[in-house]
């Protein structure tokens, strides 16, 4: 409940800062007594939060990695599918400097394991890993802030258009 009311009171003042245990306790409709029975002070609920939903996408992250019957264009529209079902947890997530950083580290995980079960020899010019991992989380996140106006198969898509000139 508490989750629940932090991203509802995000949702109509975005500013972090502006966040209280009582704002927090009193939209969840708890008390503030209950609420330090279950964290420190809101920036332990936000770090548990950055944590629950970092661990999902490991996850998903993960399933992708070991899945053998997706092409790589399926193993990445469902990994934005994943993200396009959860744009409320993610806005907020991304105010949140170390959320961006972990994103980071999953997506740079993902291709550098890709690279390493590709069967073909890359040539020495191919885009560094850190570059790719930057260019993806930078489009993830202007397609997340921008409302994700196109389906992530179109995102997909772009991207690997992007990639091939």
């Amino acid at each position: 409940m508490f989750k629940s009311a932090v991203f509802s009171l995000l949702g109509k003042d975005p500013i972090l800062s502006n966040l209280t245990v009582r704002k927090v306790a009193s939209e969840a409709g708890l008390n503030r007594t209950t609420f330090y029975l279950h964290y420190q002070d809101i920036q332990d609920l936000l770090t548990q939060i950055t944590d629950e939903i970092l661990h999902e996408l490991s996850d998903k992250t993960c399933d992708l990695i070991h899945a053998k019957d997706l092409s790589k264009k399926q193993k990445l529209t469902q990994l934005l599918d994943y993200l396009y079902i959860h744009p409320t947890y993610l806005l907020t997530l991304f105010k949140i400097d170390q959320f961006e950083e972990q994103l980071f580290l999953l997506l740079k995980q993902l291709i550098e394991t890709r690279r390493k079960n590709t069967e073909e020899n890359l040539p020495d010019d191919y885009v560094a890993v850190d570059i790719k991992t930057a260019s993806l989380v930078g489009i993830i996140m202007w397609w997340i802030k921008n409302g994700l106006h196109f389906s992530s198969n179109y995102i997909t898509k772009q991207i690997y258009l992007m990639y091939k000139s």
